[in-house]
């Protein structure tokens, strides 16, 4: 073993697929994890090393800060030896709210109000320039720099009358009580159109007071104070916590709300003593605004034997933030605007900053979001981490990434039940050569797509110009599929997700975001195929169909319909065991007796959906599972909990209630997040089925095997930032291939064959 000596050593582990895995990790070298989704790369990462090293770190606290602490269950294995302290560096949100910024979550904004409390004129205390306290927030919009008003536009249809229904409000048909408010009021022509309305008119409808209004139903008549119909919204909703509405209710009032910023501060969150405060010609709120690469020129221009050091130390970590290809970010960004690819990355530069050394640092796919051309950042900042004297495992499918491995762990051979084994150990050049999916992977190239089909008609963005976009028009096509290409910050989120979207709202969007759902959902449950299940089974058996729920009548009385017993211990972790009552199926005795063609209902709920799909023939189940084969979920359990998923899989399972449909437009935010390089082609035979039943298929993407497949490519760029939002390219992967402009271009070039 030599070096590997005293390695991180795991023997036996049996979390979740694994299959009694041993194995030797080198220390202070980077670990790189590959294999198809669903191996079990996470399971050892995350669930097994992870866990147990978390486990043991927080053991070495007091109970009373223990109690403060998350919980960790101890890891299924024989034995976990050799850890040091870990540093979880994942892809999970990274949380906050409206007062969470880039700024305020790498601390980087704490120096900066010393810096201005020091160097600044004139100068007040540090806490006097933050928007989270009462000294610094703007009392307006108390520190949120955002206001909510009410969406006038929408609220009123001014090419309709009162009679027409020109009150969009849902409480305000024509008849209702709340249009006769208006309509009886006497102040209006009903008849008349609201956009004939005089200016008396208009202010009268939206905010006008003032005398009585007689409405009436079948049964009562009232006599009613007038209230203009935006002035009334504003008060019953503007000020209310709608989280107490039901998700209907909520939906129909946030309808008629908008987010501006506030008038009072424009924006900047402060108050007027704060923003009075400058260094230079900037106040603080100016620097906030501006992007990273910006304001490290503008703290290079400070000196002065006080503030320098504390200008230094700033400029130091902003070009950290810019190194790793960031540096388009301003410091006022919200951290809940963030990409799970640029949080990671940000999380990545705040330990960098860090001084200790001999740590594990783990990281899940940190190429996410990246376009090729940063990945070589991405690993410069890897292999420092390592230099530093730490050791580094890596869950990837990059080739790039994985290149830089000093180790590389291939789990398989397949997903589910078919992987949770080590296929191969040993060096990159050493994978390349092995038979195992990822070895094949590396070996293969490709030619771009040719010919390509031919446009049906086209959709129009015109003069686009939301966040960094400079008056972008482009013509997307119709009735082909469409990648939409440029480096991390060039705009493609904006032009798509963005201007796309609100010109085209009937546009079917699947994204990154989390699936709503509860510890208890699973895919089943989010496909809606649990109640046709259930009503089988009753028919079946002639029982009730709410005993075949693990969430209703038919639960184990032991674990409530977990599959497990949580004991909370006082001040120790909580002790899971296994539910010996049910033996972790989650269902009473007498329920597990009933059959349907031979299987239980907990039998069922463990098929993985490429055998539930030839088990249910029945239309209404079996069409929809069908859709977890398109998207490349096979091994999937239908019984699995959604939190078990990662963020591709779980984008994917979104993306299964929206299939078979035809004449319809979909635009997908990077479907292959997630990917092995072998699940790669599983999506391009997806989003060419998609077309070829009649759609128009949107892309933003970074793979390079989806993008040689497009019919169509728009590439955003040149860089990130105020230095992109331009269109670079638009055309054919061929006619790419050549386009020296294109950042795409270079490493599409680099990697066909054609």
């Amino acid at each position: 073993m030599g070096e590997n000596e005293d390695g991180i050593l795991i023997v036996g582990a049996r979390e979740n697929n694994l299959k009694d895995v041993t194995l030797r990790l080198p220390k202070n070298k980077i670990t790189v994890f590959t294999g198809v989704s669903g191996s079990g790369k996470s399971s050892i990462v995350f669930d097994t090393v992870a866990v147990e090293a978390q486990r043991q770190l927080n053991g070495t606290f007091s109970w009373f800060i223990r109690n403060q602490l998350p919980k960790y269950q101890r890891p299924h294995a024989d034995m976990i030896s050799n850890l040091t302290a870990p540093v979880v560096v994942d892809q999970k949100p990274v949380g906050g709210n409206a007062r969470s910024t880039v700024g305020t979550m790498t601390d980087i904004y704490s120096s900066i109000r010393v810096l201005f409390s020091r160097h600044g004129t004139p100068y007040n205390p540090p806490s006097a320039y933050s928007f989270n306290d009462p000294q610094g927030m703007c009392p307006e919009c108390d520190g949120l720099g955002q206001a909510r008003r009410v969406d006038v536009e929408r609220m009123l249809d001014r090419t309709k009358s009162l009679d027409e229904g020109a009150i969009q409000l849902p409480t305000h048909k024509v008849g209702s009580m709340d249009w006769q408010q208006y309509a009886n009021s006497g102040h209006f022509d009903n008849a008349k159109r609201l956009k004939d309305y005089t200016d008396d008119e208009w202010h009268m409808l939206l905010h006008g007071s003032g005398g009585k209004v007689t409405v009436s139903t079948a049964n009562s008549t009232a006599a009613l104070n007038y209230e203009g119909v935006v002035a009334r919204f504003a008060r019953t909703n503007l000020k209310r916590d709608l989280s107490s509405l039901s998700e209907r209710g909520r939906a129909n009032v946030e309808r008629f709300i908008t987010l501006g910023d506030c008038t009072a501060c424009e924006g900047a969150r402060l108050n007027p003593k704060a923003l009075a405060t400058k260094i230079g010609p900037h106040t603080i709120a100016d620097w906030s605004r501006m992007e990273v690469s910006d304001l490290i020129d503008v703290l290079a221009t400070i000196d002065d034997p006080v503030a320098t050091p504390i200008a230094e130390g700033i400029s130091t970590a902003l070009q950290r933030i810019s190194s790793i290809g960031l540096g388009y970010l301003s410091l006022d960004r919200q951290t809940t605007s963030l990409s799970g690819g640029e949080a990671q990355r940000l999380k990545m530069v705040r330990h960098l900053s860090s001084s200790l050394v001999g740590m594990t640092f783990i990281f899940d796919e940190p190429s996410t979001g990246l376009h090729p051309r940063d990945v070589g950042r991405l690993n410069d900042l890897l292999r420092e981490l390592r230099d530093k004297g730490n050791t580094v495992l890596v869950v990837e499918h990059d080739p790039d990434v994985i290149e830089i491995a000093d180790h590389v762990v291939d789990v398989g051979p397949r997903a589910g039940v078919h992987g949770g084994e080590i296929v191969f150990a040993g060096s990159f050049t050493q994978l390349k050569e092995a038979d195992t999916l990822t070895g094949a992977g590396l070996r293969r190239t490709g030619s771009v797509k040719d010919p390509v089909r031919r446009a049906t008609g086209e959709l129009l963005i015109e003069r686009a110009g939301l966040h960094n976009l400079k008056n972008v028009s482009v013509s997307l096509p119709t009735g082909v599929l469409t990648a939409v290409t440029g480096v991390a910050g060039s705009g493609k989120s904006s032009l798509v997700a963005g201007a796309f979207m609100s010109a085209y709202p009937e546009t079917i969007y699947v994204d990154q975001s989390a699936i709503k759902a509860s510890s208890r959902s699973t895919p089943a449950s989010h496909l809606d195929v649990m109640d046709p299940i259930r009503k089988l089974f009753a028919k079946a058996s002639g029982a009730q169909a709410g005993l075949f729920s693990f969430n209703s009548a038919g639960a184990c009385d032991e674990c409530k319909g977990r599959g497990e017993i949580v004991t909370e211990l006082a001040y120790m972790d909580p002790v899971r065991t296994h539910c010996d009552s049910c033996d972790g199926r989650r269902f009473k005795e007498n329920v597990l007796a009933y059959r349907l063609r031979g299987k239980s209902i907990a039998d069922v709920l463990e098929l993985p959906a490429e055998e539930a799909v030839e088990f249910f023939t029945e239309r209404e189940v079996h069409h929809k599972l069908t859709g977890l084969l398109d998207v490349g979920l096979d091994y999937l359990t239908l019984g699995q909990s959604l939190s078990t998923l990662s963020g591709g899989e779980r984008q994917r399972l979104k993306l299964v209630g929206q299939l078979h449909r035809s004449g319809s437009v979909y635009v997908l935010d990077e479907p292959t997040t997630g990917l092995h390089m072998s699940d790669v082609d599983t999506i391009v035979a997806l989003l060419n089925r998609l077309v070829d039943q009649g759609n128009t298929v949107i892309v933003i993407e970074h793979n390079l095997d989806i993008v040689r497949q497009a019919d169509w490519v728009i590439d955003l760029g040149p860089d990130g930032g105020k230095h992109g939002g331009e269109i670079v390219f638009t055309g054919t992967p061929t006619e790419l291939l050549k386009a020296d402009a294109s950042a795409t271009g270079q490493y599409l070039r680099r990697y066909s064959t054609s």
